[in-house]
């Protein structure tokens, strides 16, 4: 899962350049249906609340059956955290110049697809970090999404920087990553995304770059 980033239907560019190969008509049509199932959740999720809706009015809502929507979500929490976005950030990724520190590589990729996002499909994406932020499972069903997430990223940042995809300072790296753009979502989420998406992401960056700094804040009132 790329954090908090909706799902989108394009198969030929991305937010920020191209995405890959033009997919076949059987992955074009899966895409189309995970996408009619998803907007038919987060509909139901907005009327009537996440944990009054199940799977069989989400079905229904989407006109298909129970076992298609476990086929292409295997739990109900996956319907928040699951999105096309992580094979189009690897290709991106691998296409920065080379020579690009890791973190403005991401800084480039990540920021690009959530101000996509954020233009696009906001009441979605803010709709996403709330549930994260409020509902107990889905934040535990995050941890495995999110470790899936950083293989992904993991495998890509290593072919750049020609380290091992295992060390400690590869695994810490993009653990630290993740963990704080999620968090940076769900500051914006708890405060009625008031503040511009974009803005908050980009301190998120430049605070990992200045190696979290911590500095006395200006005093409480």
């Amino acid at each position: 899962m790329t954090p908090m980033a909706p799902a989108r239907t394009s198969t030929t560019t991305g937010p920020t350049g191209p995405a890959g190969p033009r997919l076949g008509l059987r992955e074009r049509k899966k895409i189309k249906t995970r996408q009619a199932i998803r907007h038919a959740a987060y509909r139901l999720f907005t009327e009537r609340g996440y944990g009054a809706t199940p799977i069989e009015r989400i079905a229904e809502a989407a006109e298909v059956s129970p076992s298609t929507v476990f086929r292409y979500f295997p739990t109900k929490e996956d319907l928040v955290l699951t999105d096309e976005y992580d094979p189009m950030i690897v290709e991106l990724l691998r296409n920065r110049p080379a020579g690009e520190p890791a973190l403005e590589s991401i800084r480039h990729v990540m920021i690009g697809t959530l101000r996509e996002a954020a233009a696009h499909e906001r009441e979605e994406t803010l709709l996403r970090a709330r549930l994260v932020s409020e509902v107990p499972a889905i934040r535990a069903r995050m941890s495995e999404s999110n470790a899936a997430t950083g293989r992904m990223l993991t495998d890509v940042l290593a072919e750049r920087t020609g380290r091992s995809a295992d060390d400690l300072e590869m695994r810490l790296f993009v653990t630290v990553v993740l963990n704080a753009f999620e968090e940076a979502l769900l500051y914006w989420a708890e405060r009625g995304a008031a503040e511009d998406l974009v803005d908050i992401l980009d301190r998120t960056v430049d605070t990992l770059a200045t190696g979290l700094p911590l500095q006395p804040g200006p005093p409480l009132d």
